[in-house]
């Protein structure tokens, strides 16, 4: 037996087999059998508590495989064993382990070497290192390498089972965080949600224009989702993996924008007790998002002039800073009046408005309003922990209907109310805002609005499910309020089907 390792009285197989199996006289291929996990592909089926750890063994001396296999076995562990990294490797591959214990030192392929195969194979497994030859820059290079525990031989059985369930309970930390973080991501990730048209010809352009460093100016009325425009092109540019950082020009106090952009030093002002970066420092590397800007003062105007034109800018106080961001921004409000009025720089609007997008108001389509009631039905459900909701046709009927004034805003707020006060398993019209429920602000039903440039052949389209919509269903009517025939309708829908 080697320097380190033990035999203890009754060796315990991992499997929870019968009494008879683990005994030390029974068979040697009963020993074997206990001991070798299954050779198929599949994850063993077993009817342990899900909660149990999983722990794999690897150990190139028998008798001291043995030993470990049973210490863990009897403080309730599932336990693998392993002669060899190999071995290992196969047992990670095919079942959830969550801790692995392995001796450092092993012919052929040693600890480390394992350990680095295994945050490749299985990077959320815990390593402990066990070793006889222990040094300082040993144990220094297997936490480099991820280990998350180094122990030495001789090995002592609370020494070894506190360092595994230290490791078992990190990686079960680990794993609740990434789930809860997941779930987080579901209920507050904003994400572009639609079809139409008027909606595919913006994605398409600011799909061209996110690789670029061209400044973007995002247009559109309140609630039209120019944020997550502005989102959608850093998500898809070359900095990508740098920061969003979003400013609500207008939600600033004037007084106090120009530090906030662009910072300060200690004592360059009243009350600057200290040194702070600004936007323009958080947001280096990736995307600056500047909202309302044109509630932006004179002086704010020229200093970001200064920006665009020169790539940098002076914090109050403080020398001059090279800017690595790309600007995105945008307003509600029509820049070329507010240029010929004198209350925004000709200068300045030109260099924002290299790519202008605008953002379509949800009555431009209309066509997207049940997915994005699918979509805040959703979002809302599981954000209050309810069931998920359906909607009855009738109150469909009155959102497509309404026209939305304050856009897909007003239309996220109105599903958020709903889904808190209703009472039954799907949204009725008693859910809804009586103004929609009643059918009031109808005055735009029937009416179909286009963005300039949309193809004839998707005007067509929009125009005849929109009629059919209308007339619910009746073909044959549509037709006649449409001029065309039945057969042209079934082509048209038809071609878009096959596409």
């Amino acid at each position: 037996m080697r320097a380190g390792t033990w035999a203890l009285e009754t060796p315990v197989t991992p499997y929870a087999l019968p009494r008879d199996m683990s005994d030390p006289k029974a068979p040697a291929d009963a020993q074997q059998e206990a001991v070798e996990p299954p050779e198929s592909g599949e994850v063993e089926q077993s009817s342990a508590d899900p909660n149990t750890c999983t722990l794999c063994v690897v150990d190139d001396d028998a008798s001291n495989l043995q030993s470990l296999e049973t210490i863990f076995a009897r403080e309730g562990f599932r336990v693998f064993a392993a002669s060899g990294a190999k071995r290992a490797l196969d047992i990670c591959r095919r079942h959830k382990v969550q801790v692995v214990v392995t001796d450092l030192m092993m012919p052929g392929t040693s600890g480390l070497e394992l350990l680095k195969a295994l945050k490749t194979v299985a990077p959320d497994t815990e390593v402990v290192l066990m070793t006889a030859y222990g040094t300082v820059e040993t144990a220094v290079a297997a936490m480099k390498e991820g280990a998350f525990d180094f122990v030495e031989k001789p090995l002592k059985r609370a020494s070894i089972v506190k360092s595994v369930r230290l490791a078992a309970g990190h990686q079960k930390l680990l794993a609740e965080n990434r789930a809860l973080k997941k779930r987080i991501d579901i209920l507050t990730h904003r994400e572009i949600v639609g079809t139409s048209p008027a909606l595919r010809k913006v994605l398409e352009t600011a799909t061209q224009a996110a690789p670029s460093m061209a400044t973007v100016l995002v247009l559109g009325e309140s609630g039209t989702g120019k944020e997550l425009l502005a989102r959608f092109l850093h998500e898809r540019s070359t900095r990508a993996q740098g920061p969003f950082v979003a400013v609500n020009c207008a939600a600033i106090p004037e007084a106090i924008l120009e530090a906030e952009l662009f910072g300060h030093e200690r004592g360059s002002f009243t009350g600057a007790v200290a040194r702070r970066e600004g936007r323009f420092a958080k947001a280096s590397g990736g995307t600056l998002f500047l909202d309302e800007i044109g509630e932006l003062s004179p002086q704010v105007q020229v200093k970001l002039l200064r920006v665009l034109q020169e790539g940098e800018y002076e914090p109050i106080g403080g020398d001059t800073v090279k800017a690595d961001v790309r600007i995105v921004a945008a307003t509600n409000r029509d820049l070329k009046r507010e240029v010929t009025e004198g209350r925004f720089r000709e200068d300045l609007y030109y260099r924002l408005n290299v790519i202008a997008i605008t953002a379509p108001p949800l009555r431009a389509r209309r066509e997207d309003v049940s997915l994005l009631v699918d979509h805040f039905l959703g979002v809302y459900c599981a954000k209050n922990g309810r069931s998920r909701l359906g909607v009855s046709h009738l109150a469909l009927q009155r959102l497509c209907d309404y026209p939305w004034p304050g856009n897909v805003r007003e239309l996220e707020n109105v599903i958020e109310r709903a889904v808190v006060l209703c009472r039954g398993e799907q949204l009725d019209l008693e859910d809804l805002p009586e103004t929609i429920a009643q059918g009031e602000g109808e005055g735009s039903k029937g009416q179909m609005t286009f963005s300039v440039g949309t193809p004839l052949d998707e005007i067509e389209l929009v125009a005849i499910r929109e009629t059919l919509r209308q007339v619910r269903g009746d073909k044959t009517l549509a037709a006649q309020l449409l001029g065309i025939s039945i057969r042209t309708i079934y082509r048209k829908l038809g071609e878009n089907e096959g596409d």
